[in-house]
């Protein structure tokens, strides 16, 4: 593992690093935030899973979680969207939705995009045994957040690891992709049209099928551009409500999809999870 930066803040230290990835066969670059903490001491996790054409560093820049982390006592993890790289396949038109930066968090299983777009086990496999080898994390203690396309992954991975994840919530979430462009477009692309292979990867199909946990939190913006045709959380609350699943739904009067939305509730949703995690 390569330490591409560090810098102090809060009195904790916040880190971009970079490996070789055996699950995508590429350099995968990531970011961790370790708050100040007594020598020895292990520390709860979150993951936060980053939205369409971002990387990284739009969270890291942008999301401002570090004095929350400090005081709480969170490491906070925040991975890639997609491989990148020499041979890395892109959607053929350059669309921002598919390709790179638009993993959707799924291994695929369809050419060109198989032997490299496995995000699903680089996520949930690959980079928490990193995590757990090299910083000072407590790993029966995660927690599972992210936004837009990310929100999707956050609520996916949850709900079939709900052993794993203490909490789970979201922000401006694409909850049911099998329904929605984004998805009927990244769905097909990367794993086919085995409809069933695409409810693995969609919220409101597995809380359909089975997949339980005891509350979820999610925000959305009044304002976003896209809450009518991609998002429609309205869809994750009738789920929820049929599957007995505590939701927090939280509309937010004139916030849009930005980070300003995102870091105007961060504070709420990382003091959400500290409290699950204690």
């Amino acid at each position: 593992m390569e330490t591409l930066s560090t810098n102090r803040a809060f009195g904790g230290v916040q880190g971009v690093y970079r490996h070789a990835s055996s699950a995508t066969g590429t350099d995968m670059t990531f970011s961790v935030y370790v708050p100040p903490h007594e020598p020895g001491a292990r520390l709860p996790v979150v993951w936060y899973l980053s939205g369409l054409t971002c990387t990284h560093a739009n969270v890291t820049e942008k999301g401002e979680f570090r004095r929350a982390c400090a005081e709480l006592g969170l490491i906070f993890v925040a991975p890639d969207t997609s491989p990148r790289g020499e041979g890395v396949a892109d959607d053929p038109a350059g669309a921002y939705d598919f390709g790179l930066g638009a993993g959707f968090y799924v291994d695929a299983t369809e050419p060109p995009f198989a032997p490299h777009y496995r995000m699903w086990s680089y996520v949930t496999e690959e980079l928490p045994a990193l995590i757990a080898a090299h910083f000072p994390a407590d790993m029966a203690r995660q927690a599972i957040t992210g936004h837009s396309m990310g929100g999707h992954g956050a609520l996916t991975i949850g709900l079939t690891f709900p052993e794993r994840f203490r909490s789970i919530s979201a922000f401006a979430p694409i909850v049911a992709p099998s329904q929605v462009p984004w998805g009927q477009k990244a769905l097909p692309g990367y794993l086919g049209n085995d409809r069933a292979a695409w409810r693995r990867h969609d919220a409101v199909a597995l809380i359909e099928d089975g997949a339980r946990v005891a509350e979820l939190l999610v925000d959305q913006g009044e304002a976003d551009g896209f809450l009518a045709d991609q998002l429609k959380p309205e869809l994750l609350a009738a789920a929820c409500a049929d599957a007995g699943i505590d939701l927090t739904l939280r509309l937010q009067p004139g916030y849009d999809h930005s980070y300003y939305f995102i870091s105007s509730f961060m504070d709420d949703h990382l003091r959400w999870h500290a409290a699950r995690l204690a």
